[in-house]
């Protein structure tokens, strides 16, 4: 029996998970990541956390399928996207805390950014649009890195001298593994830097000058199944090749083998990222969703539409942590189904780091509104629930205006545990709703892009006949409750950007 293990390195946690020849999850551990806000609207985390996170998990995951690490043939990597490292290449120690995806600190960069050219006299805006697929929003790692090389002292005469490298996550992980020899990234996280061409598939020298980015401290850029280095033997116990590479949400699309133009997939994570295949040419969106690279194998670049909703299980954690209204993220399901799925009025919208697609507003914050006497904390916690359903459904209604309807939407992560939950999504979002054996994609899909790597599978076809449905959900309510519910969220929604 061979096996590979994949690392999934996420903003909420760090996990393993080994799986065998037939895809099979035969060991498994998961460790707890903490951000840090410094100011509001910053999110930082420890380097060094989030490093031994990932080796406690693979160690762990390895006793829990009793396995020697010579058993394992490849590893498979994905990550949380935009996510800004930048170390010294002497010393592997970072300048400066990880700068997390949900950081906005770039935000009056941004808005300086909107009136602006490039060198050329383009205009800055539909020129970042036309080379990267997305817009300008302190989420991307430019202006994060921007900031690191302007704000941390000694810094950016470091990385004109090629001292520093630059990185997401995948990137420092993989540095970390291989002990310095390699220093690379795939397509997929580059794409979200804000700084990769993605029809050239290329650095983008007008970007990076820009923003007085060296591109000597750029990773090199592969494809999603490639020789990303060796793990060295002393973490785990025997030299691993690194095999697979992904950014979190194109690895949930490969998990849920989304591999034909127009299938779909959610994640339900510490943020919720609608994403549906578009094929091998760009579909640059109109409507405010950003174009981005699926996956990039044997040289082929595959793109896909994205909707960003950047807090979803995170406000679970909020409820639990911040407020006390839940003792377990588990417990919101209970809450549910005592309202029955019903607020009674109440509407939340969680812009508790602004508010993504299709607003992309750093500025707004979070809203709870609606409340009356007879409100009580299953009403706030169901009301937190269904606002990830309502923003859902304006990304898909954005993405069927641009000509990319989505009826079936498989969906994934921790939150889909909840049966009610999905119904609600399909009733709200008038799709057919479908839960996989294993909600655990992103994960899966480093394991699949690492088991192409090794020879395990053969292709993307050859993974699609392992994905397995668990249930299907269909619409069931009535189309006067569904359109008050989207009024109702519409006007809290009104009230927030307001």
């Amino acid at each position: 029996m061979t096996y590979v293990m994949a690392l999934d390195q996420g903003t909420s946690s760090s996990r393993a998970i080994i799986y065998n020849s037939s895809g099979e999850v035969v060991g498994s551990a998961q460790q707890t990541i903490d951000s840090v806000y410094p100011q509001d609207g910053w999110v930082e985390q420890d380097p060094n956390v989030i490093w031994q996170s990932i080796l406690q998990v693979g160690r762990g995951a390895l006793k829990a399928a009793s396995i020697g690490a010579s058993q394992i043939q490849a590893i498979g990597i994905t990550n949380q996207r935009e996510t800004t490292l930048l170390w010294d290449r002497q010393s592997d120690e970072c300048l400066y805390n990880a700068i997390v995806w949900q950081d906005r600190r770039g935000a009056d960069r941004c808005s300086e950014m909107a009136g602006e050219q490039l060198a050329d006299g383009r205009d800055l805006g539909a020129a970042i649009n036309q080379i990267t697929g997305l817009i300008i929003d302190p989420y991307f790692s430019s202006t994060k890195l921007a900031w690191l090389l302007g704000n941390v002292p000694g810094a950016q005469a470091k990385a004109q001298a090629g001292e520093l490298c630059f990185g997401t996550v995948d990137s420092f992980l993989i540095w970390k593994l291989t002990v310095g020899a390699s220093h690379v990234t795939d397509a997929t996280n580059a794409s979200r830097t804000q700084l990769f061409d993605i029809t050239a598939n290329q650095w983008s020298v007008e970007l990076t000058n820009y923003f007085a980015i060296p591109q000597a401290i750029l990773p090199k850029v592969q494809d999603s199944v490639a020789e990303f280095g060796i793990a060295d033997a002393q973490w785990f116990g025997a030299p691993i090749p690194i095999l697979g590479v992904a950014g979190d949400q194109q690895a949930a699309l490969i998990g849920q083998a989304c591999f034909k133009p127009g299938m779909s997939k959610s994640t339900y994570g510490t943020g919720c990222f609608v994403m549906t295949h578009t094929g091998e040419r760009v579909r640059y969106s109109k409507k405010n969703l950003l174009a981005t690279i699926a996956y990039r194998i044997d040289g082929q670049t595959s793109y896909a539409l994205e909707g960003s909703i950047f807090v979803a299980g995170q406000a679970v954690k909020w409820l639990r942590d911040q407020l006390g209204l839940i003792e377990h993220a588990s417990d919101t399901q209970a809450a549910y189904e005592r309202t029955e799925g019903d607020a009674q009025g109440v509407y939340v919208v969680a812009g508790f780091t602004g508010l993504g697609s299709p607003q992309w507003r750093p500025d707004v914050r979070g809203l709870i509104t609606g409340l009356t006497l007879s409100s009580d904390k299953d009403h706030i916690i169901t009301a937190f629930l269904q606002s990830v359903a309502f923003q859902t459904e304006t990304l898909l209604s954005l993405m069927a205006e641009e000509g990319a309807p989505v009826d079936t939407l498989r969906v994934d992560g921790g939150m889909v545990v909840n049966e009610a939950l999905c119904q609600f999504l399909s009733d709200i979002l008038q799709v057919t709703v479908e839960r996989p054996a294993d909600i655990e994609t992103t994960a899966k899909g480093a394991g699949v892009l690492a088991a192409i790597g090794c020879g395990v599978l053969k292709d993307l076809e050859d993974a699609a006949t392992h994905w397995r449905l668990d249930k299907r959900f269909a619409p069931q309510m009535n189309e006067p409750v569904r359109a008050q519910l989207l009024e109702g969220y519409n006007h809290a929604l009104k009230q927030a950007l307001s």
